[in-house]
């Protein structure tokens, strides 16, 4: 299915001789953004000391929301298909109830819920609007409910759900090191598990629209999805990268952005965390690695080894691991001397780093699962 695309990879190129020069100003601004971003970050964790000894936010594989009074919690751990739900109150019948209406809104909530619910995100949004960052408004896609229901859930099977599970038998309790009236009360439930390949459904029709755009593998596309965020839609990395393909504004952004719309910009958070967005602007980069980046490797076997790898680490990385310097050209003629099972074995061998030998085992193992349930 990886074809070449001499005419798009030449324009791509002829775009990246422009890049460094004209987009000085734009990474000063993302800078910027960084920065006040940062802030933002550090003066929402002192709210949340206020009430919590270890404050914890949304990352990659874990899906984090805080009530408006900050006084309960959720995490969605998607990598785990484990749900966990904590919150102060004074006795056991106040927090039954909050539990309850925690976790009825934790598998009833679609992304745009959370993404509204979630102060710290909609600082942010301020942030980027102030900025002129390219942002979206938030997808509606459900989260949990297609995991633990078989149809749209009734107020009566949501009902008898919340309440199977939230019994005494079931809630933790533990002292609370920042309020002497209050305990923490902590509710763990477990997810189905088939949750990743339920949840990987729910993206189907955007990811084969954008596998047959770009002329990618579906299950490539999956693959990355599940490896970057096990399909956690908030996904957020420390880099920072975001959404389901976890993609950087200020590099893979920038380039995947381009390529899609011919305008040189920058995008935020919430352009990121809209699924739709977030899976055309990462099949668009993978389609840049393939088809521009690593254009130079003859065997397409080959060629889609040392993209995986680069989405993780970047191309220049890749051509380490080959010859001594970042030149993709010198690397390719190397590689082109190589079988596919030599380049994957010296990928593993010569990355410089042992997460990108990790990913590019994961991914290949995972194209396999993913072309078996949606290309087979």
């Amino acid at each position: 299915m990886l074809l070449s695309c001499a005419a798009e990879a030449t324009s791509f190129d002829a775009y990246k001789q422009q890049t460094n020069k004209n987009f000085t100003q734009e990474k000063s601004k993302f800078s910027t953004y960084k920065a006040e971003q940062k802030e933002a970050f550090n003066n929402y964790i002192k709210e949340l000391e206020k009430y919590w000894k270890k404050p914890i936010l949304t990352s990659k594989k874990v899906l984090v929301s805080y009530s408006k009074d900050k006084k309960s919690r959720t995490f969605i751990d998607f990598e785990h298909n484990e749900l966990k739900i904590q919150t102060l109150a004074k006795n056991r019948r106040e927090a039954e109830a909050k539990l309850k209406l925690a976790l009825a809104k934790a598998v009833t909530f679609d992304t745009k819920d959370f993404y509204n619910n979630d102060d710290l995100e909609q600082k942010l949004i301020r942030i980027e609007h102030s900025k002129k960052i390219v942002s979206a408004t938030m997808d509606t896609a459900p989260v949990l409910a297609p995991v633990i229901f078989k149809k749209k859930p009734t107020q009566k099977s949501l009902y008898r759900y919340v309440q199977k599970r939230v019994q005494p038998k079931h809630i933790q309790v533990q002292n609370s090191p920042k309020a002497a009236h209050e305990k923490i009360y902590t509710l763990n439930v477990q997810l189905p598990d088939d949750t990743t390949i339920k949840r990987s459904r729910i993206y189907y029709s955007e990811v084969k629209q954008a596998a047959k755009k770009q002329n990618i593998p579906l299950s490539l596309i999956f693959a990355i999805m599940h490896s970057e965020s096990s399909f956690n839609p908030m996904a957020r990395s420390y880099v920072p990268a975001y959404g389901l393909m976890q993609i950087v504004p200020h590099t893979a952004g920038i380039d995947a952005y381009y390529y899609l719309y011919k305008r040189k910009r920058l995008v935020g958070s919430s352009y990121l965390y809209n699924a739709q967005n977030n899976i055309a602007m990462g099949s668009a980069y993978l389609h840049i690695l393939y088809y521009s980046y690593l254009k130079d490797i003859k065997n397409p076997t080959s060629r889609l080894y040392c993209t995986i790898a680069a989405y993780n680490t970047g191309a220049g990385n890749v051509a380490r691991a080959f010859v001594s310097t970042t030149n993709r050209h010198r690397a390719a003629q190397r590689i082109n001397l190589l079988t596919p099972d030599e380049v994957y074995a010296r990928l593993l061998q010569n990355l410089r780093y042992s997460e990108p030998k990790r990913y590019l085992i994961k991914v290949r193992k995972r194209m396999k699962i993913y072309k078996k349930i949606y290309e087979s």
